[in-house]
């Protein structure tokens, strides 16, 4: 046990900056994954009221995206694994935030940071979104922007770090992942675009309602542990997603190799019935994350041939749902179980949808990392073998 306490405020990056220290190796649970789980409901309500009432790069950043598009110029949102899909939060939020204030949403798209160093966007204005801001591919599609005359952003830990340096705007999160395998760091920049999208569409952020579906999020341990124990001796697991869901079923494939080293895979819902079936079996696992609102009844009509043909295979299958899908999909597609988010109609959808996904695909997947037997704070890297190979790689 630790003397962790989840309402405090969690450490920012040391000063003068420097890279995150490596987390201190537990033994078994509660891991410093467990901690940040626990931490975040109480996390977002500070950063979504700091950025709310304090930070004028929020509004900055607002007014930067309403006169790109104004301008006809795209937004460029970009980053690399978590933050990679980060990234694409953020686009979506973005996007429905921009239609709300009458702007063109599809300006705004998300690009992975290798590529977009590769080739910078001739024009409009390219945001980085890296957690603890040292990420070398998101500081190179940034200078890359610089170099090429885009005016650039960053939403991270804090402007003093590599990648807030090369932004002219920097909108800090300002508290610190405790672990490697980000959950603190998939959520913060989810909340950062959250409080940009108030200002752009002039629809405020409830502090209180996100933290209350963070919590709710996390609440059912026990559905959470009988998935993982469903999936713990798996081959493969696949993950499938539709709309705002997309970059939370990604976060989940990431999270679920990072943390229980489970080969896993992404799918769009529709592109998995198309071709993949005949890959799949009896040890695959399958979770479906079907949590936006936005043309949900479409969603769910598909979602539920796409269960219906794992269950014709044997797929154990699973869900993360919003309450109202649930209600609308039979618990006979789900035989390993689902995790239900409650409905947050006061959160815009695709921030109710990220923010409500969130808690429990990381809980599925720390529980998992439990029934695998798996450490997932130092993700392998306390490995010898794993460690080289991160630094051979370049992280």
């Amino acid at each position: 046990m630790t003397d962790f306490d989840p309402t405090a405020v969690l450490p920012g990056p040391p000063d003068p900056w420097d890279e995150a220290p490596t987390p201190t190796l537990r033994p078994g649970p509660p891991f410093h994954m467990t901690d940040m789980i626990a931490a975040e409901p109480a996390m977002a309500a500070r950063i979504l009221a700091r950025l709310a009432d304090t930070d004028d790069d929020v509004a900055r950043l607002a007014a930067a995206i309403r006169s790109t598009i104004k301008a006809g110029d795209p937004v460029v949102v970009t980053g690399c694994g978590t933050s990679e899909h980060g990234a694409q939060a953020t686009a979506d939020i973005l996007r429905e935030a921009a239609a709300t204030a009458g702007l063109p949403a599809p300006a705004i798209r998300s690009e992975q940071a290798f590529e977009l160093s590769l080739a910078p966007p001739d024009r409009g204005l390219v945001i980085g979104v890296t957690h603890e801001g040292g990420t070398v591919a998101t500081r190179a599609a940034l200078q890359a922007a610089r170099d090429a005359g885009r005016p650039t952003a960053a939403i991270t830990v804090s402007r003093r770090s590599p990648a807030g340096s090369l932004a002219e705007i920097a909108v800090e999160t300002g508290e610190l992942d405790q672990g490697w395998c980000h959950t603190v760091g998939y959520l913060s920049p989810i909340l950062a675009a959250s409080s940009v999208g108030a200002h752009l569409s002039g629809r405020p952020i409830d502090p209180e309602a996100a933290a209350r579906l963070l919590a709710d999020g996390a609440r059912d341990t026990a559905a959470a542990e009988a998935m993982a124990a469903a999936l713990a001796d798996a081959d493969h697991l696949l993950v499938i997603g539709s709309g705002a869901d997309r970059a939370a079923a990604r976060e989940l494939v990431l999270k679920v190799e990072e943390a229980s080293w489970l080969p896993s895979a992404y799918r769009d819902l529709e592109t998995f019935l198309h071709g993949h079936l005949p890959a799949t079996g009896t040890t695959t696992g399958l979770i479906l994350v079907l949590t936006d609102r936005g043309r949900r009844s479409e969603r769910i009509d598909r979602a539920r041939q796409a269960l219906q043909a794992a269950r014709v295979i044997g797929l154990r299958a699973g869900a993360v749902l919003a309450a109202d899908a649930s209600d609308a999909i039979d618990p006979a597609l789900t035989p390993i179980g689902r995790l239900v988010v409650p409905e947050s109609p006061a959160l815009p959808a695709p921030v109710a949808a990220l923010i409500g996904s969130a808690t429990p695909l990381q809980l599925l997947t720390e529980r998992l990392a439990r029934a695998r037997g798996t450490n997932p704070d130092l993700i392998r890297r306390d490995d010898p073998t794993y460690r080289a190979a991160a630094d051979a790689a370049g992280n």
